[in-house]
């Protein structure tokens, strides 16, 4: 039988929700920040919802 993938959440920091807000601002691609701040870009579409901003086609 597989194995079940397990999730590990992480909390976001305030130095995390100030890089997000950084790359919003520079328009950066969603994929890439889910490479550099290792989150699923669902993570980071959700986080940007909830704080107002907007990230890749969103805009």
């Amino acid at each position: 039988m597989a194995k079940k993938k397990t999730t590990s959440r992480r909390e976001w920091t305030s130095a995390d929700v100030k890089e997000l807000k950084t790359h919003s601002k520079a328009r950066t691609p969603v994929a890439k920040i889910s490479k550099i701040t290792k989150r699923t870009e669902g993570a980071l579409r959700q986080k940007a919802i909830v704080l107002g901003i907007g990230l890749g086609h969103q805009r």
